[in-house]
């Protein structure tokens, strides 16, 4: 099998499942709980939740502003809709874009249908969110901005410091960030946030685990109510092993970044010169993450190149794993304006743990398999 879908899932290094089992293994205790075996777990969980803080916010580190949950589709619906809720008096107005993962274009459409007023920006031909656009959207009674650091569909890397400078003029308006697709990948601050959230099994971690970064001073109403746990904002048992492992796998990928990016980085240029020998449409921009990239073969819809290449061992997707099947990408939809384009699209996500004899290996299965859907 050739596995290239690290933007859907990675898989777990040994040193996240080595973390994970020994927290496990060796405590006993709900980190919740007032007698020695809760305070050792939670001894554990202050360390991971101190750690993680550092390498999130090298900035200005706040244990207290990570909040851990389940992945980034329950921090990006907590985030939005606590901040939404919270908001309310102040006003009902968010701004989005079409890049979004589907755990915040369906959160806000859930919004929406609660009377809450949504605005979609455009897109450049770049991929980029069009700041004239954002700064004649933006209203007093805006209470929320959401944007992808980095888009899961056409890698962009979106401009968050030039978004931050223009909303110091709207203070009732929040930032949130989903960061999934950019932690473990490039360098972050994610003091530059309001809220931001992110998934371990992107990074190395383990599935099921994930963190909502939150500012001390951004109110926000909690989804999950029934105890304090770990945090005002997300109630429940704290999940020891997660977090320890969680922690180990982004310390891995943080420590290996210079290195992990450079060799994504030439396996990137490799491939992009390949599709543009085969006059492959290639949507994901020059700049934008190497670890993503979306391609399209004329007269052959993405999710017909991503099943053919399947029986031939090789894994890709189209759109993100979570989006609905047989509709166009909304990124691709978005730079192109082509309907038809945005159904041919399909994504190849690579990793540090991909090689060059990989690739090629690709490369003579997608050559025969356009032959097999041309015919």
């Amino acid at each position: 099998m050739i596995y290239l879908d690290y933007t859907a899932h990675t898989p777990p290094s040994p040193a996240a499942l080595q973390a994970f089992l020994e927290a496990e293994g060796s405590l006993c205790g709900n980190a919740n709980a007032h007698h020695a075996a809760g305070q050792m777990a939670k001894e554990y969980m202050d360390r991971a939740q101190k750690r993680l803080s550092e390498l999130l916010c090298p900035a200005a580190p706040d244990p207290d502003g990570i909040i851990f949950t389940s992945g980034a589709s329950e921090s990006n619906n907590t985030a939005i809709q606590g901040i939404a809720y919270a908001a309310r008096h102040v006003g009902r107005h968010i701004i989005t874009n079409p890049l979004e993962h589907p755990s915040v274009s369906g959160c806000l459409t859930a919004l929406q249908e609660r009377g809450y007023e949504i605005d979609v920006l455009p897109i450049t031909k770049q991929g980029l969110i069009d700041l004239d656009a954002l700064r004649a959207c933006l209203r007093s009674d805006t209470v929320l901005l959401t944007l992808p650091r980095v888009d899961s569909e056409l890698g962009v890397i979106q401009p968050l410091e030039e978004v931050r400078e223009i909303l110091k003029a709207y203070p009732a308006c929040r930032l949130h960030v989903d960061v999934t697709q950019a932690a473990g990948k490039m360098p972050l601050d994610l003091s530059l946030t309001d809220t931001a959230a992110l998934s371990a099994h992107k990074f190395g971690g383990i599935t099921g685990s994930g963190i909502l970064y939150k500012k001390r001073d951004v109110d926000m109403e909690p989804l999950i109510h029934g105890g304090v746990s770990t945090s005002l904002y997300r109630s429940g048992t704290p999940a020891v092993g997660l977090a320890v492992s969680m922690q180990v796998a982004l310390e891995d990928a943080v420590s290996n970044l210079s290195e992990n990016d450079e060799k994504v980085a030439s396996l990137n240029r490799f491939l992009r010169l390949q599709m543009e020998k085969r006059r492959v449409r290639i949507f994901s921009p020059e700049g934008a993450l190497p670890h993503i990239l979306s391609l399209g073969v004329d007269g052959i819809k993405g999710a017909a190149m991503r099943d053919q290449l399947n029986l031939h061992g090789v894994c890709v997707s189209v759109k993100s794993a979570c989006s609905v099947e047989n509709t166009p990408s909304r990124a691709v939809f978005a730079v192109t304006k082509s309907r038809k384009q945005a159904m041919e699209a399909f994504r190849v996500s690579l990793s540090h743990q991909t090689s060059e004899e990989d690739l090629r290996a690709f490369l003579e299965i997608f050559d025969l398999t356009c032959k097999e859907l041309q015919k």
